[in-house]
């Protein structure tokens, strides 16, 4: 079993450093590709978007699919997309790769976490899922910060892309030799994937989930510019300050879980939302010095991921018996919002330029923090006038 969620955390580490990896080295593919940087960062959106919307659909189509031709199937497209990348020199090509390469990793992810839980005992169980989804966390600690350094060190960003192809190709190998075979799943109709959009529970806290990301990644995808000042344009400390990054990322995952166990999701999303607010607007001065820009990257790390544990378990409190699906309607979710990002940081550069992204982000964070709350009394309204379910989360504490 621990090979197999070895190779499987391999998959996930793959997709999940080329969903980061692009913003580090986004200046020089801009200008290699003879774009300006806003428009580059379509190539954020490009991945993101196909991810997120081709996730669940893929999910369904792919139901009878044996679970390893599935995996190779799609970390191969994962891999000719980010080659492609690599080697034409044409952005519109490279839109559309970005897009193959997102369409690869939606056959995979899915997939993954659902292979995680099917090979381990049920005693066993949570902690295989949460292995295979280190293997995104290590990507924002390790894989971005690494793709960043490779490009910084070679002068081509192109090189980041074959990196990534690299990683891809391992964990292939490893599947094909390592998985075992997997039963298929339930097979479950798109429609049924999608029905809890129709809640009102649901949709409000989705809304939550679209417009934090949103924020955050119009930053983020062009933190290159936006760090600019602390790093004096050295890829080599922007990859140091994405592993900063990273790392307070995977202690803030850890560490909201047991926050969640002790205090319930209602306090800790609410305190996540205000710290990010505050944290964003004071960007145009705390990104200018390194030492500043480290403590917002560390507060942005923490509270930015720290918050979809809590926001998962909300999600599952409110509708308990559709857990998988939610799960799978909250990341896609994530995507979408990184997905516009780049199209409204683009519109933000050229109104205040990318210094100022900052304040644009504390927008979205703060009507997030209110669609948070309203979401949290119409859970409440709702759980006062139906009978409490199992492992519903608890209302005092939402």
């Amino acid at each position: 079993m621990y090979r197999s969620l070895l190779v499987l955390t391999a998959a996930m580490f793959a997709i999940g450093t080329d969903s980061f990896v692009i913003a580090g080295i986004l200046p020089n593919a801009a200008h290699s590709l003879g774009v300006d940087i806003g428009t580059a960062g379509w190539l954020i959106s490009a991945y993101a978007f196909t991810y997120a919307i081709l996730g669940p659909v893929m999910a369904a189509a792919t139901t009878r699919w044996p679970r390893r031709t599935l995996f190779l199937s799609g970390l191969g497209i994962f891999v000719v997309g980010n080659l492609l990348t690599a080697l034409v020199p044409d952005f519109g090509v490279a839109l559309f790769a970005r897009a193959l390469a997102g369409l690869g990793g939606a056959m995979v992810t899915p997939t993954a976490v659902a292979a995680a839980a099917a090979l381990a005992p049920p005693e066993r169980r949570g902690r295989a899922i949460s292995a295979v989804m280190a293997g995104l966390s290590a990507a924002t600690a390790l894989g971005a910060p690494l793709g960043t350094a490779i490009g910084s060190l070679s002068g081509d960003w192109r090189a980041t892309m074959l990196f990534v192809s690299a990683l891809g190709l391992l964990a292939a190998a490893g599947i094909a030799l390592l998985l075992p075979k997997i039963p298929n799943p339930p097979l479950v109709p798109l429609r049924a994937r999608v029905a809890p959009l129709g809640d009102r529970r649901i949709g409000l806290t989705l809304l939550t989930t679209l417009l934090l990301f949103t924020g955050l990644y119009t930053v983020y995808s062009y933190i290159a510019q936006g760090l600019d000042r602390a790093t004096g344009g050295s890829g080599t400390t922007l990859a140091i300050l994405l592993f900063v990054w990273g790392v307070a990322s995977t202690i803030g995952t850890l560490v909201s879980g047991n926050l969640v166990d002790r205090l319930g999701s209602r306090p800790i999303i609410n305190t996540a939302l205000v710290a990010l607010a505050l944290d964003f607007a004071l960007l145009p001065w705390s990104s200018a010095h390194l030492a500043t820009a480290v403590m917002a990257l560390v507060v942005w790390g923490l509270c930015g991921w720290g918050f979809l544990t809590p926001q998962t378990h909300r999600l599952i409190g409110a509708m308990p018996a559709a857990a998988p699906m939610l799960t799978g309607l909250n990341s896609a979710t994530v995507y979408v919002g990184v997905s516009l990002a780049p199209l409204l940081g683009q519109a933000g550069m050229a109104w205040s330029g990318a210094h100022w992204l900052g304040p644009i982000g504390t927008v979205l964070i703060v009507l997030s923090l209110i669609t948070a709350e309203t979401a949290h009394n119409v859970i409440r309204r709702h759980t006062a006038h139906h009978a409490p379910t199992p492992h519903a989360e608890p209302v005092p504490a939402n």
